[in-house]
């Protein structure tokens, strides 16, 4: 087949591609991009695990000439995503955070980045050890006040980097406030100089939000966390809704090969078929916990925006259709027996990660946010007694014993 064939194959898919628009989540989660295949008629898509693909001539293939550049497989998961996240193109990386340094990629040194101060400790870690020693600047603000943002502005800004909710404290951002305010922003800048929003989509996944239907420019995921569902693939992506954006991307990432294998994309592909009954649990189970925390006599405090007491629970209404497995806690208790209740739990498993169908508990001082200066995660707020549960989907009374149980035991 010509290249020239190929692309007329897809001209005559549009017809298809336009069907697939009307489908409900649920149904684009599990079937675009994931034809039967041609040659077998396998119901499940393979997986394509070649370096390379055998053409008929020069410039005679089937779309497909070096998995570097191309690999069905990872195609057909790309396309999975972009759906889900109503973007016009998904680039598929080895990991979040390669898919975060993917994003900080299409900068330069000079250029100025707003973050918000409480996020991933690996972003962190990313911004101010390997990029802010290259020349980029960066700000981190509370992103809950969005004048926070804008005070921050510069002329060399270039990039406002957000998370909601944010790690580890569950913080959210309004999302179309902060993209009404850029661009204000932007109208007195020219393309070259306009500052772009990027997003940080892990925790929420596009079951429950979706930044790119608000306006956001790039949104990024681990897809190691609620798309694939089960702990057992280390990926991420990007997604964008440009199609300058989509070049650029599509260009960089054949440049530094900073890609997934064919067979973690299949695996990711294959946990977002159930994404939405897993998240729906999540958010079951999430609520019940979360309830049961506050009343506790030892819990000091609860981040979890899907209680009615949470001081952003309006917020989370208007720009979520329902809650994740996340929460965070204060133990009354110092931190030795924090790390003797961690240690306690039999089916909350003391683990790093979040997202998978089983309940895992952690501290993000000295686990995820260990990266974060000691001083710095204090004013965050990120104290030694803080714990965070990633609540799974297991059955919710077993995960409230196993909790009392193991605060019994902490004196």
């Amino acid at each position: 087949m010509k290249r020239s064939d190929f692309k007329t194959r897809v001209e005559l898919n549009k017809a298809q591609q336009e069907l697939e628009k009307t489908w409900g989540f649920e149904t684009r989660s599990i079937l675009v991009g994931q034809a039967p295949d041609p040659a077998t008629g396998s119901t499940i898509f393979p997986i394509y695990q070649t370096s390379t693909f055998t053409q008929a001539g020069i410039d005679e293939n089937k779309g497909y000439t070096y998995s570097r550049t191309g690999n069905p497989t990872r195609t057909a998961a790309a396309e999975v995503l972009a759906s889900l996240e109503n973007g016009l193109k998904a680039f598929i990386y080895p990991s979040g955070i390669a898919a975060i340094h993917a994003v900080m990629q299409i900068f330069k040194p000079g250029d100025h980045i707003i973050s918000s101060s409480d996020l991933y400790g690996g972003a962190h870690r990313l911004f101010n050890m390997i990029m802010a020693p290259l020349g980029y600047e960066f700000d981190f603000v509370d992103a809950r006040y969005i004048s926070n943002i804008e005070s921050a502005i510069k002329p060399n800004t270039r990039l406002v980097w957000l998370e909601s909710p944010t790690n580890p404290l569950m913080r959210l951002c309004d999302i179309r406030g902060i993209v009404a305010a850029i661009e204000k922003i932007n109208k007195g800048r020219s393309p070259e100089t306009k500052v772009m929003i990027g997003f940080d989509n892990t925790f929420a996944s596009p079951f429950l939000q979706r930044p790119l239907e608000m306006g956001v420019d790039i949104v990024i995921h681990s897809g190691t966390k609620y798309l694939g569902g089960h702990s057992d693939v280390l990926i991420g992506a990007v997604v964008v809704r440009d199609p300058a954006l989509a070049e650029t991307f599509t260009y960089n990432q054949n440049a530094t090969g900073s890609l997934a294998g064919p067979f973690d994309s299949w695996i990711l592909m294959k946990g977002m078929k159930t994404l939405a009954v897993r998240m729906r649990q999540h958010h079951a189970n999430c609520q019940v916990v979360a309830e049961w925390l506050e009343k506790h006599p030892r819990v000091k405090a609860v981040h979890c925006p899907v209680l009615k007491t949470h001081p952003q629970h309006e917020l989370y209404k208007t720009q979520m259709d329902m809650y994740n497995g996340m929460l965070s806690f204060e133990f009354d208790a110092d931190f030795e027996s924090v790390k003797k209740l961690v240690s306690s739990t039999n089916i909350f498993q003391l683990a790093e990660s979040l997202g998978g169908v089983e309940s895992l508990i952690g501290h993000p001082a000295s686990m995820t946010h260990l990266a974060v200066p000691r001083e710095r995660r204090l004013e965050l707020g990120i104290y030694d007694n803080l714990i965070r549960l990633s609540v799974g989907i297991e059955n919710v009374e077993d995960l409230i014993a196993d909790l009392e149980q193991a605060f019994k035991g902490v004196v």
